[in-house]
């Protein structure tokens, strides 16, 4: 699998998560937690050092909020349309931008 595919796996991810949160997040908590762990695992197996400098930057940003909203689900969102909004806004934009890594 090329690092583009897996940036745009984590996308869609990111995607499902969001919409499943804005669904209904108590009721969908545990899918979120494992599409999430799911996610980090995924995270992992990248090697941003290769990135073109444009899309590093942005891929670094989404780690630091990705950490922060990831710590959240551990103790519900405060706010989980807001939370569910953000994970799909992250999965539009790792989308859009997996095109410079082609």
């Amino acid at each position: 699998m090329t690092t583009r595919e897996k940036i745009l796996d984590i996308a869609m991810n990111l995607n499902r998560v969001g919409n499943w949160a804005a669904d209904g997040y108590e009721a969908k908590q545990k899918r979120i937690r494992l599409f999430v762990d799911e996610t980090s695992q995924m995270i992992k197996t990248i090697e941003p050092t290769s990135f073109p400098k444009k899309f590093r930057k942005t891929f670094d940003q989404f780690l630091h909020e990705y950490e922060k909203l990831k710590k959240e689900i551990y103790h519900s969102p405060k706010n989980e349309l807001l939370w569910a909004e953000t994970m799909m806004t992250w999965g539009n934009i790792l989308t859009h931008r997996a095109r410079l890594l082609e």
